[in-house]
């Protein structure tokens, strides 16, 4: 891998989408930063961190042949990624909460945020923004945020947990070009939060229900059975679970 440190920036992805429209930018590139100011999350969402307890960090990947319907993909592969690394490293009762943060023992350990570039309904390459807590103690504001040492009792050496699980994700990422897609799907599936438990939603209109996640659609929408066995799709935005 190329890897940029910086000692600060506003955000990683933003660092690298600026920097993509100066120069041309070596695939599966890492950049990290010790201290990130403005860091988003999806939905105009933010995402905070602690310097030198946690990693902020963003990957630069690109695609020769990614259909834009087929973008879902991406977060597939990263999310099993992260879960796969936080498993080498013991972390409990991992899962991961569609449609990308990554829960452990029911509470957020990491959250994704990707942004493609689009050329002739294709994804050319990507930006994916990575938050991962490690080391953090206590989440005074976040009630329903944990960290690796939270769940394990363990501190981890930063940079050794970058390598490993940047690595394990562009291996996952490669999957997609390889025609790896249905195994990604699966595995997403396999390890959805909630899935198959009772679970309380609300929809765009305030509407409050009870349903069961069954899985998601090949374009990542979440598929929840309603009442009578209906099963419903819904768009990121259309849908939030309340637990």
């Amino acid at each position: 891998m190329n890897i940029i440190k910086l000692n600060a920036t506003d955000s990683t992805n933003t660092y690298l989408i600026k920097l993509s429209k100066k120069e041309w930018i070596e695939d599966k590139t890492l950049v990290v930063a010790k201290t990130q100011f403005m860091g988003r999350g999806q939905m105009d969402t933010s995402w905070q961190s602690t310097p030198q307890q946690s990693l902020t960090f963003s990957l630069f990947k690109r695609f020769k042949n990614l259909s834009l319907k087929d973008h879902f993909y991406i977060a597939f592969a990263v999310s099993i990624g992260i879960k796969k690394t936080m498993e080498n490293y013991l972390v409990p009762d991992i899962s991961i909460k569609w449609p990308n943060d990554i829960m452990s023992l029911s509470k957020k350990m990491s959250g994704i945020l990707i942004e493609n570039q689009i050329r002739n309904n294709k994804v050319i390459n990507s930006v994916i923004g990575v938050g991962l807590n490690v080391n953090e103690e206590y989440f005074k504001t976040l009630p329903q945020a944990t960290s690796m040492f939270l769940t394990t009792g363990i501190k981890n050496n930063l940079d050794k947990v970058l390598k490993s699980v940047s690595k394990t994700i562009f291996t996952e990422l490669d999957r997609i070009e390889k025609g790896d897609t249905k195994f990604l799907k699966n595995k997403y599936e396999e390890f959805l939060f909630r899935k198959d438990r009772v679970t309380v939603f609300e929809d765009i209109e305030g509407n409050r229900f009870n349903g069961i996640i069954k899985g998601v659609s090949k374009i990542g929408e979440l598929q929840i059975e309603k009442k009578n066995h209906v099963l419903q799709k819904y768009k990121l935005r259309e849908i939030k679970m309340l637990f």
